[in-house]
């Protein structure tokens, strides 16, 4: 309990929300198409029982992922994948992007099948950067976890459309979410059992290391939407 008092839990835990809307923004289009062919009345069940499957199987992920990132050398691994993950994040999308080859079940198990093994293809991403999050939590790892996923469930499920009409308005907050991928991709860097015997112990170099992630991934980005912008020009 001494753990739900601490800064780093309650950061954690924002960190884990925001990932989760950021990344998960497809979910509920996701449950939508795949209970589109349900009878009224199933639609409901199906969207609780394929969403809670989802999030069972990403807690059984995350938690794999947690004990890999243990191993030397996989955190810099993942660090890198983070920033890639948060310079997409921040590029255009495209139509290639789409949910459309999503099948629907007139059966309530297949619709939870469906939507189940989709958020799966889906949640790499997902689950890479909730688990860089929550070892910067220390222990209680697993809790911290599964209680960001379940505050983020309706968050996503109810309020997606809301979320996705703010990032319209303010893509500001898409920026800093890119970011906040690259402030974790730092810190996974930094903590990583391989090299973390030959950096220096103060706390104040993992924030210049998870600075320098954030700011990578920003960097990164602009030099792509210039090189973009400048084959784009006429010549």
């Amino acid at each position: 309990m001494d753990a739900l008092l601490t800064a780093p839990f309650w950061i954690a835990v924002g960190q884990i929300i925001l990932i989760d809307i950021l990344l998960g923004g497809d979910n509920a289009v996701v449950i939508a198409l795949a209970c589109r062919g349900l009878p009224p009345k199933q639609r409901k069940l199906g969207i609780i029982y394929g969403t809670a499957g989802a999030i069972v199987l990403r807690v059984i992920l995350i938690a794999f992922a947690l004990a890999l990132l243990s191993i030397p050398y996989l955190k810099l691994v993942g660090g890198a994948l983070l920033v890639w993950i948060g310079v997409q994040l921040l590029s255009p999308q495209h139509d290639d992007d789409d949910h459309s080859n999503i099948g629907s079940s007139d059966k309530l198990w297949g619709a939870v099948k469906t939507v189940i093994v989709a958020d799966l293809v889906m949640s790499v991403d997902n689950v890479l950067a909730i688990a860089g999050a929550a070892t910067g939590a220390g222990s209680h790892q697993i809790p911290l976890v599964i209680f960001g996923l379940l505050v983020s469930i309706p968050i996503i499920v109810a309020g997606s459309q809301l979320v996705l009409k703010l990032m319209d308005r303010f893509p500001i907050i898409i920026t800093l979410g890119a970011m906040l991928l690259g402030w974790i991709a730092g810190q996974m860097a930094f903590t990583d059992p391989g090299v973390r015997p030959y950096l220096p112990e103060s706390k104040t170099w993992e924030y210049v290391a998870a600075a320098a992630g954030a700011l990578l991934v920003l960097a990164i980005s602009k030099l792509l939407a210039a090189r973009r912008n400048g084959q784009s020009e006429p010549a």
